[in-house]
């Protein structure tokens, strides 16, 4: 069981920090979203606790981000880009940060790929990177202590480093 003032994420809302456990026949946390812009406090019941997972550690954030420059893009493919995005926020909503970190560096890549051919990319390519961003970004924030501009600094520079 999870203590007050862990910080866990939620399949659907990210990273929570448990504000209270409510005591009764049966057992709530209370949970308030991070990095959101109007955050609610969202009560998840104990017995399902199996689908919450705790925020990665600081070892392996900076693990993650030393290992971006060289992390294999995801190559999944569907015969319509609908069912490419259901199988992403699927992805997404229940894969660990690791998960999450190579769905942007996939989509950066298809992205770039389409813009080198003088195309737009589909906008669902964006939706998918804007949300694998922010979920993976907040939840390393959390575990290494800091903003997630500074998350993104830090794997820009591993990047550079990697490349020079």
């Amino acid at each position: 069981m999870y203590k007050v003032g862990e910080y866990v994420v939620h399949p659907g809302q990210g990273v929570c920090e448990i504000k209270k456990i409510s005591e009764g026949d049966r057992p709530f946390y209370m949970l308030m979203p991070v990095g959101q812009r109007n955050p609610m406090l969202i009560s998840f019941p104990v017995a399902a606790q199996d689908r919450l997972r705790p925020v990665l550690s600081r070892q392996e954030a900076e693990n993650l981000i030393a290992e971006y420059p060289t992390m294999p893009v995801e190559h999944y493919k569907d015969r319509s880009t609908a069912l490419e995005e259901e199988h992403f926020k699927r992805e997404i909503r229940n894969g660990s940060c690791e998960d999450t970190v190579r769905i942007v560096k996939t989509f950066r890549k298809r992205i770039a790929d389409v813009k080198a051919r003088n195309k737009k990319p589909p906008v669902v390519f964006e939706r998918i990177l804007k949300k694998a961003s922010e979920r993976s970004l907040c939840e390393m924030a959390v575990a290494l202590d800091t903003t997630s501009d500074a998350v993104e600094e830090q794997f820009k520079e591993s990047v550079d480093n990697a490349q020079n």
